[in-house]
């Protein structure tokens, strides 16, 4: 059927475009930038600012662009007096209610809102007049991981459909009524103890700063600083996929050589990698899943590397915990292996190390204090920092990214595979983990070394594997949302699944929540998620090695310290145990 289209013209340009188009998607297509706070595609699509309103001939009144329907022979107008005028009005309505600490937020750079008061030139002298305006203040952060700040909330509404359309958890929501109405969990209770996963969707929707990861940066200097610490910073996967972003370099931009420069100029005594924690969480999760398939053991078995996921599961399906990998992430088992068998090899005391992990996630934070994370008395991972710290630490400390040189670490526990690299993205746990299954199983090389079965953005990906006369049942998952509906099809036991990949971030770790932060106008046109995808796939390819039961430092590692995948030393060090979760709804 062939697709209906509409000519209509929008200051004084004429578009043809199709009939279910509104005026903001239409003025986009010919890059006309229409101002909004509330928008956001395929999100949050309410007309809740009025900061997107045009004139409209033969219209009386201002219509909000991103809801209003097109029409043939339509003529638009964006930047009249009269619009002007009631952006501005709003504009000043909005920043009468804000708590304005520019300086010390997160935001400052890349903050929507103050992007619109600066183009409309709005002037910081209402709040002295307007004092009845300003409502109550409320901190809610009663947790490792994340703080919401009413004082900085402008009442959009974008974080709370992201938790409703994304995580499926509806977590959020309008508290009060009128003056008094403040976004948080029901009854404002604690984001802590409110079913929260801690994927971080709702910073990344947010327009100010008002939402936020609870920071790290100071503490972390001043570990470097101190001269009778050890400090080591190992970066996840998707950080490089992403971390040039924060400094104006295409979305796409493969940051690694810059972040490793980035980690020494910043005074880091040691560079490690997670991509060679990833590796060798491989060789104990491929190991634990072919125990189970040889041994009749629980399926199906489920990924444990996202922590938003764990979070999921403890509070959502405690029933399924069995099915769980008894692995711990790929950043905790590089903490456990920096202050033991690292240790060892460098002769330093272990007491005296600081593991730093530079994470795309806000749900690490939450996980590196997780009383289950520690082996000895000595906590795996003492510090996460986003991507986002990262950049503001590089900016704090005033080291112009541009000007560094790329730089290659020299550790051994830097030294990573293809398969490493890819667990960046949504599938790629599950393909790295089927190389090294497939290889170990059929005792032969593969034919193909790419699954491309289980790549790509679908939300539930599922492939039928034949390994060494036994067919396989996989899945790949990610996003809130669609671990629940994920969970609707396992409870009708259709199908045996044998090994499923969970994350908690629509996309994986490229898109997660401690990522730079995509303007909303971008993310209208751009697929940011595949071009991060593409970096990490990218390093895949060009690897020479891409399995990781090659990784000779990961064989070395086993010979000299572990013993063997999944032995008595590698359970010490490198697995752990979930238990069953509450939260506020059902206490």
């Amino acid at each position: 059927m062939e697709e209906k289209l509409v000519t209509l013209t929008i200051d004084g340009k004429e578009v043809t475009v199709p009939a279910n188009y509104t005026v903001l998607q239409a003025a986009n297509k010919l890059g006309i930038n229409i101002p909004r706070l509330c928008f956001l595609k395929g999100v949050h699509e309410n007309s809740n600012c009025r900061i997107c309103v045009v004139e409209i001939e033969g219209q009386r009144t201002l219509k909000n662009s991103c809801t209003m329907p097109i029409t043939d022979g339509m003529v638009v107008k964006t930047n009249t007096p009269r619009v002007r005028k009631s952006v501005t009005e709003n504009l000043k309505l909005l920043a009468a209610n804000h708590v304005f600490e520019c300086w010390r937020c997160p935001r400052e750079h890349n903050c929507e809102f103050l992007t619109l008061l600066r183009k409309y030139n709005i002037q910081n002298d209402f709040t002295s007049h307007n004092e009845f305006l300003l409502k109550t203040r409320k901190i809610n952060g009663n947790n490792p991981a994340i703080e919401l700040d009413s004082g900085k909330c402008i009442l959009c509404g974008r974080c709370i459909s992201t938790c409703e359309k994304l995580s499926g958890l509806s977590i959020l929501a309008f508290n009060n009524r009128g003056s008094k109405t403040i976004v948080g969990p029901a009854l404002l209770h604690e984001i802590g103890d409110s079913g929260c996963i801690f994927c971080g969707k709702c910073i990344q929707a947010c327009p100010t700063g008002a939402i936020h990861e609870k920071s790290d940066i100071d503490k972390v200097l001043e570990e470097i600083q101190n001269p009778d610490k050890f400090v080591v910073v190992q970066a996840a996967p998707a950080v490089r996929a992403a971390l040039s972003e924060e400094f104006g370099y295409p979305i796409g931009t493969d940051a690694e050589g810059k972040m490793y420069a980035a980690f020494k100029a910043l005074g880091f005594d040691e560079i490690a990698d997670v991509n060679w924690a990833a590796d060798l969480t491989i060789m104990e999760e491929g190991f634990e899943f072919m125990g189970r398939l040889q041994n009749g053991g629980k399926f199906p078995m489920f990924t444990s590397c996202s922590p938003g996921w764990i979070r999921f599961i403890e509070q959502y399906e405690p029933s399924y915990l069995e099915n769980l990998s008894s692995c711990k992430s790929p950043h905790q088992m590089g903490g456990a292996m920096i202050k033991s068998y690292w240790a060892k090899k460098l002769k330093i005391d272990p007491k005296k190390i600081v593991v730093v992990s530079i994470m795309p996630c806000i749900a690490k934070k939450y996980e590196a204090s997780r009383p289950e994370m520690e082996v000895d008395g000595l906590r795996d991972v003492d510090y996460v920092l986003t991507t986002r710290e990262l950049a503001r630490m590089i900016r704090r400390e005033e080291i112009d990214y541009n000007l560094l040189e790329e730089i290659k670490p020299e550790g051994e526990l830097a030294k990573y595979t293809g398969a490493g690299a890819i667990f960046g993205v949504t599938g790629g746990v599950m393909e790295a983990a089927l190389r090294t299954v497939v290889e170990t199983l059929t005792k032969k090389p593969l034919d193909k070394i790419d699954f491309e079965c289980v790549r790509g953005m679908q939300e539930i990906k599922e492939a039928t594997l034949n390994v060494n006369g036994i067919d396989v049942n996989v899945a790949v998952v990610h996003g809130g949302k669609a671990i629940k509906e994920f969970f609707e099809i396992l409870k009708k036991g259709e199908k045996q699944y044998h090994f499923v990949e969970f994350m908690g971030c629509v996309g994986g770790c490229i898109n997660g929540g401690g990522q730079p932060i995509i303007n909303a106008r971008i993310q209208d046109t751009v697929d940011y998620k595949a071009l991060r995808a593409s970096v990490l796939y990218n390093e895949d390819t060009k690897a020479k090695i891409r399995k990781s039961h090659e990784n000779e430092s990961i064989l070395t590692c086993y010979k000299e310290f572990l013993g063997k995948p999944n032995s008595e030393v590698s359970h010490k060090y490198l697995h752990t145990h979930y238990s069953k979760k509450t939260f506020y709804n059902e206490a």
